[in-house]
């Protein structure tokens, strides 16, 4: 696969059952899991599945006349890539202006806030080693 691939918000809800899942799962098994939270057809599942197969974010095995489908891309990974497109696409890539406008439109907590500066006290500290 050449990177990872972009993934719809649906599709997204069905990473995040295979990403939490202990194995391998059986589209009966993504169905089962979604139905708590989704209104989903088990055929909109399999669709989805299909989708996220022919996109190369997930593999699948045969087990006897099923598929067991795990993901193909880490969580992290797609995390990453979603951060980066919406950085680009929102803030045409400058990280400077996103942080600005969240810190001036959210409440902080306390504890929040001295995190946000350890973070950039630790990213200072790396500039400035050699």
């Amino acid at each position: 696969m050449g990177g990872v691939p972009r993934i719809s918000d649906a599709e997204w809800e069905v990473m995040q059952v295979l990403w939490a899942g202990e194995g391998p799962m059986t589209a009966q098994d993504v169905i089962d899991r979604l139905a708590e939270a989704k209104d989903w057809s088990p055929r909109t599942v399999k669709t989805l599945l299909n989708r996220l197969l022919k996109k190369g974010a997930i593999r699948h095995e045969a087990r006897g006349k099923m598929y067991a489908y795990s993901p193909a891309v880490s969580e992290e990974a797609c995390v990453r890539e979603e951060r980066r497109s919406f950085l680009q696409r929102i803030y045409g890539g400058a990280l400077t202006p996103m942080i600005a406008h969240f810190l001036k439109e959210e409440r902080l907590s306390r504890e929040e806030i001295e995190e946000l500066k350890r973070i950039l006290d630790e990213k200072a500290r790396e500039v400035d080693a050699p």
